[in-house]
């Protein structure tokens, strides 16, 4: 059984790439973005036609935090459209018998319903600030909706919440929001400063997915032989971003003060993913923040140490 991985340099990628390696009788297509552009129809086709993949995981993507997707829309919405419409259609026109695209929670609406379900979708507008990554990633799920509905391919989608863990993006102002703590704090701590600034009042409450999580909850979802054609991938639960910010300076060794700078924004108040039909097919999260974020704090101080780091 051949399974394509795209994007599997990647945070989501790569964790994927850890738990189905394992998979008795599974090879891995994998390919760099050097040595296949997926923006390039022509060159994904033509790699589709040579390697027949029977199972295609699409974690591919241009991503990034808030500043990133408001400063480059229109790279984030035609380089993830690319990614989608180019991985999805050569799937279907070379036999792939199964595809699961990796979405966002990003693709609900800003005034969703907490928790969110899966049925809110394209119920209101979207947060204005990631729209674009957001319309491309509706584009995907509706994509493999749609080649499902009208051909019978098992095409289906997860989206997963917020992610992190190994070979995250740590960029000081493209990276998300625990990333960018994490990076703050370690660099705050070698420095000796007193002091970190935190943006906003700290309340607006989150969800966070170790990426090891998920790709076991894509491992899950391959194994249904009738999966939704999305589901949410999350905890279920979520903690205020003056938590987190703790937690984080607390993982990294910060004894400092946390200085709340008010005048800046707090963003949507809450984002929770509803999670209550994949806990219904038997799959729920394993690992926990505090051990998460301890995790992730290890590989980052080991991916720095080796120059690997992604910033």
């Amino acid at each position: 059984m051949k399974i394509f991985i795209a994007g599997h340099n990647g945070m989501v990628g790569s964790a994927l790439v850890r738990r189905l390696q394992a998979m008795p009788g599974a090879t891995l297509l994998l390919r760099s973005r050097r040595e296949l552009d997926l923006a390039s129809q022509a060159a994904v086709d033509a790699f589709y036609a040579a390697e027949k993949p029977d199972i295609a995981l699409i974690a591919a993507a241009k991503v990034g935090g808030i500043h990133a997707n408001n400063t480059f829309p229109a790279g984030f919405l035609f380089e993830n459209l690319a990614i989608a419409t180019h991985t999805i259609h050569s799937a279907f026109r070379h036999g792939t018998k199964r595809l699961l695209f990796l979405g966002s929670s990003c693709i609900y609406p800003k005034h969703a319903p907490q928790p969110m379900p899966e049925d809110c979708l394209l119920t209101g507008t979207l947060e204005p600030t990631n729209e674009a990554y957001a319309i491309a990633k509706i584009t995907g799920l509706k994509l493999c909706q749609y080649f499902r509905k009208q051909y019978g391919v098992l095409f289906h989608s997860a989206m997963p919440t917020n992610l992190y863990g190994p070979g995250d993006n740590y960029h000081p102002q493209n990276s998300h929001v625990l990333p960018a703590l994490i990076r703050r704090f370690d660099e705050a701590r070698e420095q000796g400063r007193p002091e970190v600034v935190a943006w906003g009042t700290g309340a607006p409450m989150r969800e966070f997915l170790h990426v090891d999580d998920l790709a076991d909850a894509c491992a899950f979802l391959l194994q249904l032989e009738n999966p939704p054609d999305w589901i949410n991938v999350g905890t279920g639960t979520d903690v205020t971003i003056r938590e987190l910010t703790e937690t984080v300076a607390a993982v990294t060794g910060f004894a400092g003060n946390i200085n709340w700078d008010t005048t800046k924004p707090d963003g949507t108040p809450r984002k929770l993913m509803d999670v209550s039909r994949l806990a219904g097919l038997g799959w729920c999260a394993k690992i926990g923040l505090r051990e998460g974020i301890e995790r992730t704090y290890a590989s980052f101080q080991a991916e720095k140490a080796s120059g690997r780091l992604r910033s």
